[in-house]
């Protein structure tokens, strides 16, 4: 039997199919601090009256942050991140709206489960106030036929895997396919966790075949 090595013309090459896409990207301080600040401001008034969250709750607000008129520099760089990812992706067709722009708020000890974003084109969210034991976000393998055999692996890799865990911090602004899994673990943390979530879709679908299902978020 000839050596390993002799048996090839040349190295094996690994062909990538269907790679799925998540941008990631972080505001300059002086960009993000005033943003943050104006976030803030706007949850502050959005919760007065409210009573403090316990352990193990979350709030969401309504899906219309994207038209108040103090979040402006929000939705620009929103704009930005999805002008990039479309034309990183070459979509042809570049005219889209937001169709929901959403605070999420979770108090110590408060997950959000599994869940995608119907009726949409892309999803993302950005960072407001995460910390240690409250700065992840896991992405999970859409391709359920995949898990029918397991398995047991010496090592986890990005080839192995079914999840994949991503780090942020104040000002990370994320994008990724409205279809792909994702899910946060519980706030380890004792302070709050912020964020801005937000949906994109074609205009044409958006106005005129379907409405995003909004589902658990």
């Amino acid at each position: 039997m000839a050596a390993e090595n002799e048996l090839w013309i040349q190295p094996p090459e690994v062909v990538r199919l269907f790679p799925t896409f998540v941008w990631k990207r972080r505001l300059r301080p002086e960009v993000y601090q005033p943003i943050n600040a104006a976030i803030l401001d706007r949850l502050d008034e959005m919760r007065r009256g409210l009573p403090a969250l316990a352990r193990g709750e979350a709030w969401q607000s309504g899906h219309g942050l994207h038209e108040q008129e103090d979040l402006r520099d929000l939705v620009s760089c929103i704009d930005a991140a999805v002008n990039a990812a479309l034309a990183f992706l070459r979509v042809g067709y570049r005219q889209v709206l937001t169709t929901g722009c959403w605070a999420n708020v979770n108090a110590p000890g408060a997950a959000h489960r599994m869940h995608a974003h119907p009726n949409n084109f892309l999803s993302g969210v950005y960072y407001v106030q995460v910390q240690d034991g409250a700065d992840t976000i896991n992405f999970h393998d859409p391709r359920a036929q995949a898990a029918i055999i397991r398995p047991t692996v010496t090592e986890l890799t990005a080839y192995n895997t079914d999840q994949v865990v991503i780090s942020v911090s104040p000002g990370t602004l994320l994008v990724f396919p409205a279809w792909l899994p994702h899910s946060v673990d519980a706030n380890q943390s004792g302070l709050m966790r912020i964020s801005i979530s937000f949906n994109v879709m074609f205009a044409a679908f958006a106005q005129s075949m379907g409405q995003p299902l909004w589902g658990e978020q």
